[in-house]
């Protein structure tokens, strides 16, 4: 299932830097993560933010299924693993840091040998560490409007995160 032309899909930047797509279901955040999967570009962050229980998992089940190439492997929380990687176009690191306490606790995880051409990093609870995480992060923002409808806002701060932004745009258009 993909969302093509997802109601409230609208620019909050003049720039192109950053706008928002409103879901109304699990299945529409999943096919919106889909389409994100789909514009990953090599060496791009993406900071997800937002409550518990919010839909961030949801969105990065549909990130692995558009950046798969074959079998979608089941995609599952990692908060008590940390971390997550799934095979695809680009390898596909899952963090969650919702328990880390210390920007070194990332650093020591080896956080900077995930950020490479070849792979995306997806971070749940990146906010906590925006500090560490650089200038170049996709960042990705779910708000719960009611009990199934999410505003999703991205902000692209960087060149990887504004080609993924582009070509996200595009797909939704």
């Amino acid at each position: 299932m993909q969302v093509a032309r997802p109601e409230g899909l609208r620019s909050l930047s003049n720039d192109g830097t950053s706008f928002q797509v409103d879901t109304h279901s699990v299945d529409e955040t999943i096919s919106l993560g889909e389409s994100l999967g789909r514009s990953f570009v090599g060496g791009l962050q993406i900071g997800l933010v937002g409550p518990l229980g919010v839909g961030k998992t949801h969105l990065v089940k549909g990130m692995a299924a558009g950046n798969a190439m074959g079998d979608v492997p089941p995609v599952t929380s990692p908060t008590f693993t940390l971390l997550h990687e799934y095979a695809g176009r680009l390898r596909l690191y899952h963090a969650d840091l919702y328990r880390l306490m210390d920007p070194r606790e990332l650093i020591a995880l080896g956080y900077e040998e995930w950020c490479d051409d070849d792979s995306v990093v997806v971070i749940e609870w990146a906010d906590r560490f925006r500090s560490a995480l650089g200038d170049d992060v996709l960042w990705v923002e779910l708000r719960p409007t009611d009990a199934a409808r999410r505003s999703v806002i991205f902000e692209a701060e960087g060149k990887p995160a504004r080609d993924c932004l582009d070509g996200l745009q595009a797909a939704l258009r």
